[in-house]
This record gives C-alpha cells, sequence and structure tokens, in this order.
C-alpha cells in the first residue's frame, strides 16, 4: 500500500487510493443506516484494533483518549462525534492511524472495507451534503457514495495550534503592501479550511487572491487570464502571477496541474508553490522535478509571505 501510494505522489498520474471506511448511524427509528466515507492511502500509517485507550480529562468530547503504539503515544478522535451521529449502540473499535502534516493521530471508525485506486476526474466537490463542513469531495460508486473527508479541517478544529501556526506580524506589517496589490495570487486547495487559511495570510500583507476548491478550476482560471492578456491589456492586473496549489483536490490534482502549467510555453515563468501536508523529503524532490519552485507544508504558513516575496518582489 505504502509503495503503490508513493508512485501515485511522484508521478503525474492525476489518480489516487483511497481506503474506505464506515462510520454508521441509527435512524429515529432503530434502523441501521451505513454511511461510507474515505481518505487518501498516502495519509494512511495502518490500521488496527482499538487497544487499550487511556482516557483524557477535560478534553474535546470527540477526543475520547489516547493509545500507546510502539512506544508513542497517539491521539485518537472519533469521528461519529465529529461527524454528529446517532450511534445508539453501535461500537467504533477499529482506528485508522494517520500521519500528515508531521502529525500522526488516530481515527476511530466502525468497520475499514477496501482500497480503491480512482482518477481524481471521478471525484466531485461536494454539494450539500449534511456534514458538508469536513468534506472535500464525493466518489459515486454503482451502489453508494463515499465521502472523502477533510482531515486537516477535522483535526486543526480539534487542535488549531499544533496545525497551522499564526502569520508573523512582522511581515503582514512591513509596509510592503502596496508593492503586493499589484500581484494576484491563485490558491488551489479542496479544503475550506486551509484556504481560509492561506487567504487570510496573504490578504493581511497585501495580495490579492483568487480561491478554487479544485484543480480543473485552477486551470482555467489560469488559461483565461493568459488569453486575456494580449486581447484586452485593460485586464493584465487580472493575470495570475503565482499559483498555490494542494496536491490532493477533485477534478485535477496538483501535480497534474503543475505538469500541465509547465507544459505551457506562454506560463514558463509563472512561478508555482506546492503547499501540501504530504511533502515528504522524497516527495518534495520528485514534486521539484514536475517544475515547482518551493514546495511547503501546512505547518509553515509564517513563512508563505515570505516565500511569496521572494518569487514576486525584487529587493
Amino acid at each position: 500500500m505504502e509503495n503503490t501510494s508513493t508512485v501515485l505522489l511522484e508521478s503525474d498520474t492525476n489518480e489516487l487510493e483511497i481506503v474506505e471506511f464506515r462510520i454508521d448511524e441509527r435512524d429515529e427509528g432503530g434502523q441501521l443506516i451505513p454511511c461510507h466515507y474515505g481518505v487518501n492511502v498516502a495519509k494512511v500509517r495502518e490500521i488496527i484494533r482499538l487497544p487499550r485507550l487511556w482516557q483524557v480529562f477535560n478534553s474535546h468530547p470527540a477526543v475520547p483518549g489516547m493509545i500507546k503504539l510502539r512506544n508513542k503515544v497517539i491521539t485518537i478522535i472519533d469521528l461519529a462525534k465529529v461527524l454528529n451521529k446517532r450511534t445508539d449502540g453501535l461500537k467504533a473499535d477499529r482506528v485508522v492511524v494517520l500521519e500528515f502534516n508531521k502529525l500522526t493521530v488516530g481515527m476511530l471508525v466502525h468497520s475499514v472495507s477496501r482500497i480503491y485506486r480512482i482518477s481524481w476526474d471521478d471525484v466531485e466537490p461536494p454539494v450539500k451534503v449534511a456534514d458538508a463542513k469536513q468534506v472535500t469531495g464525493l466518489v459515486k460508486l454503482e451502489d453508494r457514495i463515499i465521502l472523502v473527508l477533510d482531515f486537516e479541517r477535522i483535526v486543526g478544529e480539534l487542535c488549531h495550534n499544533e496545525i497551522l501556526t499564526p502569520l508573523d506580524e512582522a511581515v503582514t506589517g512591513d509596509g510592503r503592501a502596496l508593492e503586493r496589490a499589484k500581484h494576484r495570487i491563485l490558491v488551489a486547495d479542496d479544503s475550506p479550511f486551509i484556504r481560509k487559511a492561506l487567504t487570510a495570510a496573504l490578504s493581511e500583507a497585501g495580495y490579492r487572491v483568487t480561491e478554487v476548491d479544485n484543480g480543473e478550476d485552477a486551470w482555467e482560471q489560469i488559461a483565461a487570464a493568459q488569453a486575456r492578456r494580449d486581447t484586452e491589456p485593460a485586464r493584465r492586473q487580472e493575470e495570475v502571477s503565482l499559483l498555490i496549489t494542494d496536491v490532493e483536490m477533485p477534478r485535477m490534482d496538483g501535480l497534474h496541474l503543475t505538469s500541465r502549467v509547465r507544459r505551457d510555453p506562454s506560463l514558463a515563468k509563472l512561478p508555482v508553490i506546492i503547499f501540501s501536508s504530504l511533502a515528504s523529503e522524497d516527495n518534495i524532490r520528485k514534486w521539484r522535478s514536475l517544475g515547482a519552485n518551493h514546495i511547503l507544508t501546512k505547518p509553515e504558513l509564517p513563512n508563505l509571505v515570505s516565500i511569496t516575496d521572494s518569487l514576486l518582489i525584487s529587493g
């Protein structure tokens, strides 16, 4: 599993593998409602039965405690509580151990079924589902829908300081706002939680920011801006100055988007930053080979404006 997912992250396949798991609930009549969810295999470290759980006093209701896994203490998050499920009599005894953003955390679920390899073209952005805040994509199979969860948001809302650190005030107040306002930054990330953090940091520093939630929309915006560059000189301020892209996104992932940008001669000078929770040393090397100018992990938000300045503003 680890080797295959690594290949997908290193190459321009526009594919992903997801682990399907269930967090079931009961309706008002007590009938079981199976609910199917998914997570990118690249985030999954292992899947285990729930061992002894050590309770943590005064913790969040969705954090029932901690476990010890090979001498490492891991926080457990009860996804049924995060998603406000009615789980009368249903026992969650499986733990999906995730590793991302330099964190290891366990997700308590009812069952784990199988792995699917799919194209990002087949992952749709969520549309008005009950728990849309925690969902970044929908995978439609013949007999069910798998909801891909936004684990950055879930973990970030429970332990915000560990996921995103605040922007340095020395950057936002350094008097370069007018110079930054000449540049438009396009942020592509399927997590509203992460997009909000990136946009807030860049906007506070003075940059103009446009957000999209998938790679396909990002490409369309870039292509449209390039098409207007020569035909409508008065709208040159709408041109994209820099692209910041996540790796995991519906319709088109960030690696395919980066590769597509670099294959277009007219975009040769467009800086690209890949901003991902999956940026291991090996992935960083591979992603740079696709043409990314910088790769940042999501805990490194305070460096974002400084890196952007180095790519767009001289001096």
